[in-house]
């Protein structure tokens, strides 16, 4: 019986214990008792273990090692793994990846190994992987697409060295790039196909573009012109225009695109009613829609209304009120043809500057940026200081790129401008040369450093070498002397001029000016300089007017200078609107042997026709100018400080060819009363914008008189034919200036048709140089 009951309990005991046994069996074997890792060479085998999804003690599932094998993989340190069991013990056997010693580029002429370096993931001391090294080979052939090489090649290599490193080298073709053969538009019903490329920066190929990347297919760039097009078709009127799509088709040799875009251009509409609307109470908006250029019968100008707004925003902002904004409301009108536009003058956000932060500026000083900001911390949030702040530091020329970007503050009323910068080079040497009617051939050699040490000083020597002028100079500027509101500067330099074709002499100056300058306002400034010059006038000709040989010496002059300047302008550099006026007077006496004082005043008034001719490079520009010199004391003034007549400032007549001479040696003798005026039609001629050629024509007026009365004096200068008139000088005539490859060009016809016949003309005027 008991040996019953002992088979019986043997057959339950068994009868439960063989599923489960079955389940482990199933499950890959027993407990693990230890991880054996082998192989690794930089790899701590800690690691590798970390890496796995089985551990010791752990029941050894066959799963699970799977598993652990795809996560080692998958971390990329290893180019091989293989995971076996041996009784209880797990091994795992790794061939590590070598490390990158080096990452090199073959064959990249085009994009520098700077540039690709910056784009590949693959870098030195890195883990190598097959995969991220064709990763990297896309990258590079993506770089070599967006610069137009589309027939471009890449090819990874691996150059293995000791200790498990390898140099990783990119052997690139870069091919020819894929230029645009064809630029075609579709929809386009009010412009033609001609026009619409002056729009765009994508160009057809051409021979004059052998310098420039325009006519390089680039994917981005379409993005760009579409929006190059929404935006003129908005200025010209047509509010509902869109810009279906671009696209480059790729012709069968791969060697060119045919560029398409087409065009929704819809309805053109004329500005309707023009309004301000004011929901602000306390404000007054009396005389708000003088701020908006826009007036009713225009076409709709779509970058009109938005400087509308932001005239309006600016007018506000300057009354105090910084806590406005204006939204412009565009009701259109189809059945009439027109747009309705008003102003809408609300309450906006009040937010005040907690922190302006600074960065990207390794060389330069934070106060060198700071101190163009025109709103500082605690202030209120203006954008229109804002965005002055951001243009004066992009005048200051060190940065290639600054964004003043809002981030929100410490509280709800707090606001954070993050200002980044990126540094440029500042440092020039120029070496260039040309040619001028006036100057003759001429070399120019300077160096220059716009940001001396990092602190915003702008230090250059210099010096010109001409057939009849030669110069050195040494100048240094601080804009912000003291962190002040103040410019200080000196010059150093030695002028020799050969005048002996104007006037029968050479002269030389040698001396130094002080100078400082000041800004009231955006628009008003103020410049002092003293000067003490030591002049010397000498190699007279030998059959020149008596005038002038009695000049023949040296003098020194002591002067104090100012200047006031009102610049309205929209640009320094290529104004289109706007008007500069600039008043100033020179006082000579402190010292020195020569006393006067000469007032000078000139304006220049840019109209443009854009918004008729739907060309910004219609500008008429109105110019006039003059001053007077008025001799101080019982001594006649010097020859050396008189006005002359012609040249730049009377196109058609020669260097000093206008106004008091003695036409018994044909010697200008110069004048104390100047006036000029000028009228010039600027235009773009009916070639490709790139060749940068703009014309003109002009109409040229002025007047030179006034010498002393003792040059009428017969008994003094026997045989002296002295001629004084005030009669004013016309001349008409036209040009043109080309931007070229090798500098700016300015080539002008000018004829003189209110002359006397004692005047010497000039028909044809030259200048151009270059500096590289």
């Amino acid at each position: 019986m008991k040996q019953l009951r002992a088979l019986l309990a043997l057959f339950v005991f068994l009868a439960l214990a063989m599923p489960a046994a079955a389940q482990e069996a199933g499950r890959g074997g027993g407990r693990i008792t230890a991880v054996d890792v082998r192989g690794t060479q930089r790899i701590d085998p800690d690691t590798v273990r970390s890496y796995m999804l089985v551990q010791v003690g752990d029941v050894a599932e066959q799963d699970r090692i799977d598993r652990s094998l795809r996560a080692l993989f998958a971390t990329g340190l290893f180019r091989d793994v293989t995971i076996r069991n041996e009784g209880s013990r797990v091994v795992v056997d790794v061939v590590e990846n070598p490390l990158v010693n080096r990452v090199a580029f073959e064959g990249n002429r085009r994009i520098s190994s700077e540039i690709l370096r910056g784009i590949v993931l693959t870098q030195p001391r890195s883990v190598f992987t097959p995969a991220a090294a064709q990763t990297d080979r896309q990258r590079i052939l993506e770089l070599y697409a967006r610069r137009g090489r589309f027939r471009a090649t890449v090819e990874p290599k691996i150059v293995e060295l000791d200790q498990n490193r390898v140099d990783l080298v990119f052997e690139i073709f870069e091919g020819d790039p894929a230029l645009v053969a064809r630029v075609t538009f579709v929809g386009n019903n009010a412009f033609s196909e001609g026009r619409l490329r002056d729009v765009i920066s994508t160009q057809e190929q051409a021979w004059f573009r052998l310098l420039s990347s325009s006519d390089i297919y680039d994917p981005e760039r379409l993005t760009y012109d579409r929006e190059l097009l929404r935006r003129f078709y908005l200025r010209q009127g047509f509010a509902d225009v869109q810009i279906t799509g671009s696209s480059g088709e790729l012709t069968p040799d791969r060697s060119a695109f045919f560029v398409t875009f087409t065009i929704e251009e819809g309805q053109r509409y004329r500005i309707g009613k023009v309004e301000v609307i004011n929901e602000i109470p306390r404000i007054n908006i009396e005389g708000l829609r003088r701020e908006v250029e826009i007036s009713t019968g225009d076409w709709y100008d779509g970058d009109g209304v938005e400087r509308g707004a932001t005239a309006i925003a600016d007018a506000l902002q300057a009354r105090s009120e910084p806590f406005v904004e204006v939204q412009p409301r565009v009701t259109r009108n189809p059945e009439a043809g027109t747009i309705d536009i008003a102003f809408i003058v609300r309450e906006g956000p009040r937010a005040f500057v907690e922190r302006i932060e600074i960065s990207g500026n390794t060389r330069t000083e934070d106060r060198v940026i700071r101190r163009e900001f025109r709103l500082a911390e605690g202030d209120p949030m203006n954008a229109r200081q804002v965005r002055r702040s951001r243009d004066r530091i992009r005048s200051l020329g060190y940065f290639s790129d600054v964004q003043i970007t809002n981030q929100p503050g410490s509280g709800a009323e707090r606001v954070n401008l993050m200002t980044s910068v990126v540094e440029r080079a500042t440092g020039e040497f120029t070496l260039g040369g040309g040619y001028s009617t006036d100057a003759g051939f001429l070399l120019d050699v300077g160096v220059r450093e716009r940001n001396m040490l990092g602190m915003g000083l702008d230090g250059r020597i210099g010096g010109v070498l001409a057939e009849k002028r030669s110069q050195l100079d040494l100048s240094v500027t601080d804009p912000q002397f003291l962190d002040r509101n103040l410019a200080a500067g000196g010059d150093a330099f030695l002028i020799n001029r050969d005048l002996r074709f104007v006037a029968g002499y050479r002269e030389r100056r040698a001396g130094f000016a002080l100078r400082t300058g000041y800004e009231i306002n955006d628009r008003l400034r103020q410049n002092w300089s003293y000067s003490l010059i030591d002049r010397d006038i000498t190699d007279i000709n030998t059959d020149a007017s008596t005038f002038i040989k009695e000049q023949a010496g040296r003098t020194l002059l002591s002067q104090v200078s100012t200047t006031v300047t009102y610049d309205m302008r929209d640009s320094r550099i290529e104004p289109r609107s706007g008007w500069v006026v600039r008043v100033g007077g020179d006082y000579a006496g402190l010292g020195g042997d020569v006393e006067y004082f000469r007032t000078r005043a000139d304006g220049q008034y840019y109209i443009p026709f854009e918004r008729w001719l739907s060309d910004p490079d219609f500008v008429l520009v109105l110019a006039a100018g003059g001053g007077i010199l008025s001799p101080l004391g019982s001594k006649d003034d010097r020859i050396v400080d008189r006005f002359f007549l012609g040249g730049e400032n009377l196109r058609g007549f020669r260097l000093g060819g206008a106004g008091p001479q003695d036409t018994s040696t044909g010697d200008s003798l110069g004048g104390q009363v100047l006036w000029t005026s000028s009228a010039e039609m600027r235009f773009p001629l009916p070639l490709p914008n790139e060749l940068g050629l703009l014309g003109r024509t002009f109409v040229d007026v002025g007047s030179l008189s006034g010498i002393p009365n003792s040059y009428f004096d017969q008994t003094k200068y026997p045989g002296a034919k002295p001629v004084d008139d005030a009669d004013p000088r016309v001349s008409v005539g036209v040009g043109f200036s080309w931007r070229s490859p090798i500098g700016l060009i300015n080539i002008d016809f000018g004829k003189a048709v209110v002359k006397k016949d004692y005047d010497k003309t000039q028909i044809f005027r030259l200048g151009f140089g270059t500096r590289f």
